[in-house]
């Protein structure tokens, strides 16, 4: 299995002024304890499971730039791009710039874009809901045949390119990951476009629930499930011995406490675990991510 760290909070002492360097140093601990990817969510005001609107939020694709700058290994996406927020022919280009700049170490996370409220108060159109999931399908039609190097009009109901011209092209074609467990929508299109699932931890029996969906899509059009990364966002805050209370309220668990929760997941197939951690500045966390990154990998 491997492991991934999901930011989304930045509202941390001397705010903003210690926002770039607490993150440069978070970026290279996470790259220096193994971990396999460093996500960023995509919102311009935090979300409200975290905070109120006014808490500090970095647009996503510059604070990855800025990551790819400071780290050498890692790769690097959005937990996920917001469908709404960019033309599919500029997302395409700033995709491949981080996978340019970076070498090769962009990744794609993309869904349909929920947050109605910061759509309204920074005037970016928010379209009903199967409006935008129809946008997502042409925006990952676009984004193929960019990075495939397909220059041919493309002409949707919502996107009309001329010449979808990428150039330069990706060091690697980014994977796309999509996000989100919607069995009707979401998982069909995952199993039609994407590289890999994002499924909330909602617990084994119900993910494997959304697995069995996928792979019915899967069957449907003639895809191999195994093609698939499956993926789970989770959060886990590491502690020696577990049982702390960090300041959001969650209790920490230790190492070996980590790899039995690790451990049923990848039991129904799970192949990556994205985490968010409570202590996520706290240096001495990493210790013990890099001592559960080599029990899982192993």
């Amino acid at each position: 299995m491997r492991l991934g760290l999901q930011m989304s909070y930045w509202s941390w002492p001397d705010a903003p002024q210690s926002i770039g360097p607490t993150f440069a140093r978070i970026a290279r601990d996470a790259e220096g304890a193994g971990l396999s990817s460093l996500w960023v969510m995509d919102h311009f005001f935090q979300i409200g499971t975290i905070g109120p609107p006014e808490a500090e939020m970095l647009e996503a694709y510059t604070t990855l730039g800025f990551a790819a700058g400071v780290t050498s290994r890692i790769e690097l996406g959005a937990m996920v791009t917001g469908v709404t927020y960019r033309h599919p022919g500029i997302l395409a280009k700033t995709v491949t710039t981080l996978d340019v700049l970076s070498g090769g170490r962009a990744l794609l996370g993309i869904g349909a874009a929920w947050f109605e409220g910061e759509h309204r108060a920074l005037g970016v159109p928010y379209p009903p809901v199967a409006e935008r999931f129809a946008r997502l399908e042409e925006t990952l039609q676009i984004l193929a045949r960019m990075w495939d190097g397909d220059e041919s009009e493309y002409a949707g109901t919502y996107y009309h390119l001329e010449r979808p011209l990428c150039s330069p092209p990706p060091v690697r074609r980014p994977p796309v990951l999509i996000g989100g467990g919607g069995e009707r929508k979401t998982l069909r299109l995952v199993a039609q476009y994407a590289d890999a699932c994002n499924i909330f931890d909602m617990g084994p029996d119900r993910i494997r629930g959304k697995y069995d969906v996928l792979a019915r899509h899967c069957a449907d059009l003639g895809r191999d499930p195994a093609q698939i990364e499956h993926t789970v966002l989770s959060r886990l805050s590491l502690t020696r011995s577990g049982g702390e209370t960090m300041a959001s309220g969650e209790t920490s668990v230790s190492v070996a406490q980590a790899v039995d929760k690790l451990g049923e997941l990848a039991s129904i197939g799970t192949d990556t675990v994205i985490l968010g951690m409570a202590n996520d500045t706290d240096p001495g966390a990493y210790e013990l991510v890099a001592e559960l990154v080599d029990q899982v990998s192993s």
